[in-house]
């Protein structure tokens, strides 16, 4: 109890989870076990929470809810919480791409993160991230919350074949990546283009980058390096990458087209050989 007792609340949002939750259990007269009996978890899980030892899951945020009648606190908590587990340079394009009506991105050797299984996140976090992939991995399907909204963004994604043809995580985590993106075929905010090697040279050269467009704020233009993100709003770089990235829209394959390519590398490549 000592290190509970010890817990800043000002110190993370993961921190004021933990201290919220303890003092709610209190007022209930609830021993963690107890807690844990309501919600079929173990007390042990609840104490690690309660210490910011364990990162909480939004599932067991709302059954918190329910079981200390919170009235939806942990539920929104949660966001941040997650939110905060982001690398501290990526959370300022977090919080814009959350507020994107249109969603502009090429991706030059990965899928992009909105669009990523958990497994296929898991192994290429693992590489940079091996002592807190667990977080990671969780902070980027909570980004993909958007997608699920009652208003999502437009997304259009840009895949260079590289995309699919570089193993992340073995050919069963390709195969299910590969699967997910078909999944899209017939969503109606979302369409996926494949740019093929043959095209040669192309606009994108440079690497990956993502265009935002906003209702009422001015477009902004993202790019990355392996420490840290660059946004500008500069009207002559937004001008120039958005006209590239039509380029790009008319070289690449039709989304139709796309998807079969798709299609047959998930059979061809990381289908049963046997």
């Amino acid at each position: 109890m000592a290190n509970i007792q010890a817990l800043d609340p000002n110190a993370s949002p993961l921190s004021y989870y933990g201290w919220e939750l303890r003092r709610r259990r209190e007022a209930h007269n609830l021993k963690q076990s107890q807690l844990g009996d309501i919600i079929f978890c173990t007390g042990s899980l609840i104490g690690q929470i309660e210490t910011s030892k364990k990162l909480p899951t939004r599932d067991f945020s709302e059954r918190v809810d329910v079981a200390l009648n919170t009235d939806g606190v942990f539920s929104r908590l949660i966001g941040l919480v997650l939110h905060s587990q982001l690398p501290a340079w990526f959370q300022p394009y977090a919080e814009m791409e959350v507020k994107a009506t249109y969603i502009s991105t090429y991706q030059a050797q990965v899928v992009y993160g909105l669009l990523q299984t958990e497994e296929y996140a898991r192994a290429l976090l693992r590489v940079d991230y091996p002592d807190s992939v667990d977080e990671m991995t969780a902070a980027r399907l909570n980004r993909q919350r958007i997608l699920k909204g009652e208003n999502p963004p437009a997304l259009w994604v840009v895949l260079s074949e590289a995309a699919l043809l570089q193993e992340v995580g073995g050919r069963d985590v390709m195969r299910a990546q590969l699967a997910r993106l078909l999944e899209f075929r017939d969503a109606p905010w979302v369409q996926i283009q494949v740019l093929p090697f043959s095209v040669g040279q192309h606009t994108a050269m440079m690497g990956s980058f993502n265009l935002l467009r906003f209702e009422d704020d001015p477009d902004i233009f993202y790019v990355e390096s392996y420490d840290q993100g660059h946004m500008t709003a500069n009207p002559q770089v937004i001008k120039e990458r958005s006209f590239g990235y039509a380029r790009l829209q008319a070289t690449a394959l039709s989304p139709e087209d796309s998807a079969a390519l798709i299609a047959r590398v998930m059979e061809e490549r990381y289908g049963d050989q046997s």
